[in-house]
């Protein structure tokens, strides 16, 4: 479903996007460490020809300019920055999670160093900057859309500084956790679905009822990534299930199971804590049915994702691809 939704825009994007690299690198070497994660070359800079991520964010902030009457090639520097801001965050994320894949590869910092990848990331950054600026829109709706990114940005930032604090935090409530995924994966596409409307609109009331319909889709997408993360098959979703709990990310699933179980509460403080604790951790969480639990709290935001769509009143065939996608993120197993 996610396919038959990108193939409208997903030439246009990638055309957009490599306009920007091209335009503002030239330095080969760099190049490359820029364009792998993008799955555009390998390490070698060779062609790539097996895509890397969903391009769900753009694709999202594409669809919600046609539904709110606008043209979607008109958006799509502001897509290709999404992108390209996701890909920094991405990168430095993988460095500060010891991350050895991304997209069944090796990620950045595992090929060229951390060092290296760090500087990478600060480039995609700066690129999604460069991207921002080629917005054909209005001056008065472009500074309205920086602003959003902006404010989106140290969101970012300030979710991972949360995830990070977690790993050392004893306990973590639920208030807590939704505080950091607000920030960490949330508040981007939220800002997807803002931007979006306004570029389509230039409307400020219709913009922030997208940005509720993507807040809270944003949320159920981190929930079922943390069902994923633990459940989920590595052949299919190109990350090995055991990265978060050999790291003691306070995920959802976790959380709760560290609200049922002693025994999970002392295997979590135990070092060394290795492939034998990992497994260990995984029996508890099915003995507790952390599973379901999350899938309650996915579901709820999942609601409120669709009720808010319906108080934006999306119009036309991109109204019914916002549904769909939605509807096919819910459903997911990647």
């Amino acid at each position: 479903m996610i396919t038959q939704l990108a193939s409208r825009y997903l030439a246009e994007l990638d055309a957009t996007m490599r306009r920007v690299v091209d335009d503002m690198v030239t330095a080969p070497d760099f190049g490359v460490m820029l364009r792998y994660p993008l799955g555009w070359v390998d390490q070698n800079g060779q062609p790539y020809n097996h895509p890397t991520g969903k391009r769900i964010r753009p694709i999202l902030l594409l669809l919600a300019t046609e539904a709110t009457g606008g043209d979607f090639r008109s958006a799509l520097p502001a897509a290709a920055a999404v992108e390209l801001l996701h890909n920094f965050s991405l990168v430095h994320d993988d460095i500060e999670d010891d991350s050895p894949t991304r997209h069944g590869r090796a990620t950045v910092w595992t090929i060229w160093g951390r060092a290296n990848a760090i500087n990478a990331g600060d480039a995609l950054f700066a690129l999604a900057y460069g991207a921002m600026q080629r917005l054909p829109i209005p001056a008065e709706v472009a500074l309205k859309v920086w602003g959003i990114f902006n404010a989106t940005n140290i969101e970012l930032t300030r979710g991972q500084h949360m995830d990070m604090r977690f790993e050392k935090q004893k306990t973590v409530s639920v208030d807590e956790y939704i505080s950091m995924i607000r920030g960490k994966s949330a508040a981007l596409v939220a800002a997807c679905a803002q931007m979006g409307a306004l570029i389509g609109s230039h409307d400020d009331e219709t913009a922030a009822h997208f940005a509720e319909f993507g807040l809270n889709l944003g949320l159920a997408f981190q929930i079922r990534d943390d069902i994923l993360g633990i459940w989920g098959d590595p052949a299919v979703t190109g990350k090995s299930v055991a990265t978060d709990i050999l790291s003691r990310k306070k995920s959802l699933p976790v959380l709760y199971g560290l609200s049922q179980s002693p025994e999970l509460v002392e295997l979590y403080a135990r070092e060394p804590f290795g492939a034998a604790e990992v497994d260990a951790a995984v029996s508890i969480l099915n003995a507790v049915d952390a599973q379901t639990k999350t899938l309650e709290y996915e579901t709820d935001f999942y609601q409120q994702a669709m009720a808010a769509l319906e108080r934006a009143q999306p119009q036309g065939a991109a109204a019914v691809g916002l549904k769909k996608l939605t509807e096919s993120l819910f459903q997911r197993a990647f």
